[in-house]
């Protein structure tokens, strides 16, 4: 492995992880496109889509722990409902994993691409929804205070949930982007959390949904372990680094961060697969 390549991996790696911290998304949806664009441009060898969701599954669960760790100490994390939605995520994301065997480059580009778009539009509109009652339960009612001084008042029904989050696991273990390109929108809007909170409590759903997915996809030998082991020492200096930002930010530019990222991302695979 050349110099070349090592610091392409380190800055990807530091780059995905500080991103990803910052607005709740692991940094998957952007470490998976890279991987496959340095692939098929010969930089890195062995790459393929599953290769590149396989190796980013195994970064995710060090990116998610280093994370999670620095939320639940700067007390930016619900502990307690994150435990409610890895009873959907785990096994959602065992089946996401399996079925990644089936997609092409051009089918995951086309299909992660426009997950993403619908992801940032929803965003975009998000103020504009009434809380779903379906969703809500008074005796799971919490109460947050944000830097700003903004109080949230938010509740979460158990079982909604957990369905709700099998679906999630589905596209974390499909895409490799450990659900948190999903769960933080969906905590946000849904849910009704704080931006904060949303993306403390999503790095801990990252780091479990990627402990489970990655599982699968080490026995389906989707794991480029050389490239791996640099990306994730340097995926846990980046996530720090992350935290340190998300905490001295705003919630709205938290939000309007996430936004950009996945519209930006989203219009460039799916040009990409229109292209290819």
């Amino acid at each position: 492995m050349s110099i070349t390549t090592i610091l392409i991996l380190i800055a990807l790696g530091v780059g995905s992880a500080i991103i990803g911290a910052i607005v709740g998304i692991g940094g998957g949806i952007i470490i998976v496109p890279t991987l496959i664009f340095l692939g098929e441009h010969a930089i890195l060898h062995g790459i393929t889509p599953q290769t590149a969701i396989g190796t980013s599954t195994v970064i995710l669960i060090s990116t998610g722990l280093s994370a999670s760790i620095a939320y639940l100490k700067n007390k930016q994390a619900d502990l307690k409902n994150a435990f409610i939605f890895m009873i959907g995520i785990i096994p959602g994301a065992i089946v996401g994993a399996y079925f990644s065997q089936f997609l092409t480059i051009h089918s995951f580009n086309l299909y992660f691409g426009m997950f993403l778009i619908f992801m940032s539009i929803i965003l975009m509109v998000r103020n504009r929804f009434k809380p779903i009652k379906l969703f809500q339960n008074e005796a799971y009612t919490k109460t947050f205070t944000d830097k700003e001084g903004k109080v949230y008042h938010y509740s979460i029904a158990p079982i909604p949930a957990v369905i709700a989050t099998f679906f999630v696991g589905c596209l974390t273990g499909l895409f490799g982007i450990g659900g948190g390109a999903l769960m933080t929108p969906l905590m946000i809007i849904v849910f009704l959390m704080p931006p904060h909170i949303a993306v403390g409590t999503s790095m801990i759903m990252i780091f479990v949904s990627s402990l489970t997915g990655a599982t699968s996809h080490i026995i389906q030998g989707h794991v480029m372990w050389g490239y791996a082991v640099i990306l994730i020492i340097a995926s846990i200096i980046g996530a720090n680094i992350g935290v340190k930002v998300n905490k001295n930010i705003k919630s709205d530019t938290v939000v309007l961060l996430l936004r950009l990222i996945l519209m930006a991302l989203g219009v460039y695979l799916i040009i990409k697969s229109v292209m290819g």
